[in-house]
């Protein structure tokens, strides 16, 4: 026969409520009655329903993510890091893949997660008045990774500092005339990369005198493919870049193959530096801009958690990238 709750509060000789709050770690309960419970609870091979935990509760024990994509390397980083954090609390992950803009004017139509999260995590999403609206309308905790709004709670790298750490870098061997492959603004899914890295692009050449030229700023998505056609649009100019900056390592793995059809060497030809340091990147001998994917997504998750417990620390949180040098922009650093 199973062992229920009421045989582990008769056993321990405390209240069915006490077993709950024992068992769930929550405060107030002394430590040897705690230790009482967890007897019994092992004597009587008892295991804890979540369900009825949940129940008990009045919570889903669920938080709700909201990703752009997921077939892309940092959208499944977060969701690998995400679910481990929550899964270690015991709360489950409930994804929702916007996929295409249809997808994500339905998803705010309707606000599918109502009264099925105790919080919510936005992933990289450029978001209009209305849709936050629609977020704040559910009453819950919500969290943002990739972009801050005041009141949510919000975790995010400087863009435009990494930006501008990879083309201050081209700039100290020697480079001037220096491309960009950057991600489009007018992306109907709206994701936030695209909307600083240009501006740290632009600054730092700024700062070194040098005159931005809108003909060495090409555009595209953040796909391999999308690199690789803009770099063949920049490879075309009359006055070719000595050095491209890719604002996604995927967008600089496109720009690599085009240059070597053009059987030009990297980087004694042009030098390629990226932003996101995936894993492939060291294969690749990329230089790039590393940024903390997983210590974001901890941070968030944490301080998410919290928030559905009342407790909120810190609104808005930035971390630091950090430039990594290979062999596709210095030969000195290259990994082979």
């Amino acid at each position: 026969m199973v062992a229920s709750i009421e045989d582990v509060a008769r056993l321990a000789g405390v209240s069915i409520a006490t077993v709950s709050r024992a068992l769930r770690g929550l405060p107030d309960v002394a430590t040897a009655t705690r230790d009482q419970v967890f007897a019994a609870a092992a004597e009587l091979d008892y295991i804890a329903s979540p369900f009825a935990a949940r129940l008990a509760s009045g919570r889903a024990a669920t938080v709700g993510v909201v990703l752009p994509f997921v077939n892309r390397w940092f959208f499944a980083e977060v969701i690998d890091t995400v679910e481990t954090a929550l899964r270690k609390a015991g709360f489950d992950l409930l994804l929702y893949n916007l996929g295409d803009e249809a997808g994500r004017a339905r998803f705010f139509d309707v606000m599918p997660m109502r009264k099925r999260v105790d919080a919510v995590l936005v992933a990289s999403l450029v978001l209009s008045d209305e849709e936050f609206d629609a977020l704040a309308s559910l009453g819950s905790p919500v969290a943002l990774l990739g972009l801050e709004r005041p009141g949510f709670l919000s975790v995010r790298i400087d863009d435009i500092q990494g930006a501008y750490q990879a083309v201050e870098h081209l700039l100290t061997l020697g480079h001037r005339r220096i491309g960009l492959i950057g991600g489009d603004t007018d992306d109907p899914m709206r994701f936030t990369p695209p909307l600083h890295r240009r501006d740290g692009y632009r600054d730092a050449l700024r700062d070194a005198g040098i005159e931005t030229d809108p003909a060495a700023e090409v555009l595209g998505y953040f796909t391999t493919d999308g690199g690789s056609a803009a770099a063949e649009a920049l490879l075309a100019l009359p006055d070719r870049p000595t050095a491209l900056f890719a604002e996604s390592d995927e967008m600089a793995y496109g720009a690599l193959r085009t240059i070597r059809r053009h059987n030009l060497r990297v980087p004694e030809d042009i030098a390629v530096i990226g932003f996101d340091d995936q894993a492939i990147a060291e294969l690749m001998d990329l230089s790039t801009i590393r940024q903390p994917v997983a210590e974001q997504a901890v941070d968030i998750t944490a301080r998410l958690l919290a928030a559905i417990d009342g407790d909120i620390e810190r609104t808005n949180v930035v971390l630091p990238t950090e430039l990594v040098v290979r062999g596709s922009t210095d030969l000195t650093y290259s990994v082979y």
